[in-house]
């Protein structure tokens, strides 16, 4: 009764097994493997990486080497928070790579640089816009399309200023102001939807008046010009003659006071020098007569030149005699 029941397993099933081993290890490596790219990532150094898990926000990761869930229970999604970004509007740039810098129609564009002033004056407007990716959150989950959202609101912003102001403050002084205000309407509607985006410069490129009316525009502004220039160079010449007229006015002032100056300082010192001889004079007038006389002569005798004085009676005196150039003497 004790018999021994042996099983043999078919030669074909042990192959099987063999393989489906085989198989299942090939199957395990290939895990490891795809495990191994779908679990490290790497975040550029003008980025931030935005983790999903399970199609939901997780985190917000810094530039470098990451690890996440493997098999898409992870997904990144890169952000340039780094870089300045452009949006153009009523012209573009050749060359241009980002989809949403300017409107491919040209159509488009013409009516976007069409707007009407405060005063009803019609003018072309080309301006851009530069920002940056400040909340990547926000930017990838509040709206939808966040930069064709912030085109809408750079073109309502900037309606709304140019509606507010003249044509020639827009063309002429008002840009600066323009830009600045349109700036800081930007960011507060930014900020009131979510957008998640930093508007760091509004510059207008160029505004000029509608084409029909742009040839006498440019010819009331040239006149404009040439009546500055030429106040401004009146005024220049006034500057210059009205100043070197009150110099020379006072600098003939001040010769006349010193000259009269002078002239009454001389008189009181010839009075008080005429004094002082009639003085003397009442005191002894021969002395004082003769003083005088030897004075006078003193001054007087050196400007006759060389004079010879004799004696009536002289006689035979001509050898004695230095004759002048005339031979003849004095």
């Amino acid at each position: 009764m004790g018999e021994n029941i042996e099983f043999n397993l078919p030669s074909n099933f042990r192959e099987f097994k063999a393989r489906f081993r085989s198989i299942a290890w090939v199957l395990v490596v290939l895990l490891v493997i795809w495990a191994g790219t779908t679990m490290f990532y790497q975040i550029e150094a003008e980025s931030k990486g935005v983790v999903l898990r399970f199609g939901q926000y997780h985190d917000i990761v810094d530039p470098g080497l990451r690890v996440k869930l493997p098999f898409g229970i992870d997904q990144v999604e890169k952000v340039q928070v780094e870089r300045q970004l452009k949006q153009e509007f009523g012209f573009a740039t050749r060359g241009a790579t980002n989809v949403n810098q300017y409107n491919p129609s040209s159509s488009e564009r013409e009516n976007e640089r069409s707007m009407v002033t405060g005063d009803l004056n019609s003018v072309t407007v080309e301006w851009s816009v530069q920002f940056r990716i400040e909340n990547p959150r926000e930017y990838l989950f509040k709206v939808r399309e966040p930069q064709d959202t912030l085109r809408d609101i750079s073109e309502s912003v900037m309606r709304t200023v140019i509606g507010d102001r003249t044509v020639d403050e827009v063309i002429t002084i008002g840009r600066q102001e323009i830009a600045i205000e349109a700036l800081a309407k930007m960011q507060v509607l930014v900020d009131k939807y979510e957008l998640g985006l930093n508007v760091v410069q509004v510059q207008l490129n160029n505004v000029n008046p509608p084409r029909p009316v742009q040839a006498s525009f440019n010819e009331v502004n040239q006149a404009q010009q040439q009546r500055e220039q030429m106040i401004n160079i009146a005024n220049g010449e006034y500057n210059k003659i009205i100043p070197r007229a009150r110099g020379e006015a006072d600098q003939k002032i001040q010769s006349a006071e010193g000259y009269a100056l002078k002239r009454v300082n001389e008189a009181e010192g010839d009075v008080a020098r005429f004094n002082a001889v009639l003085n003397e004079f009442v005191k002894a007038p021969e002395v004082t007569k003769r003083r005088l006389y030897l004075e006078t002569m003193e001054k007087v005798v050196p400007s006759l030149g060389k004079k010879i004085v004799i004696d009536a009676e002289a006689q035979q005196i001509l050898p004695l005699l230095q004759l002048n150039e005339n031979g003849s003497t004095r």
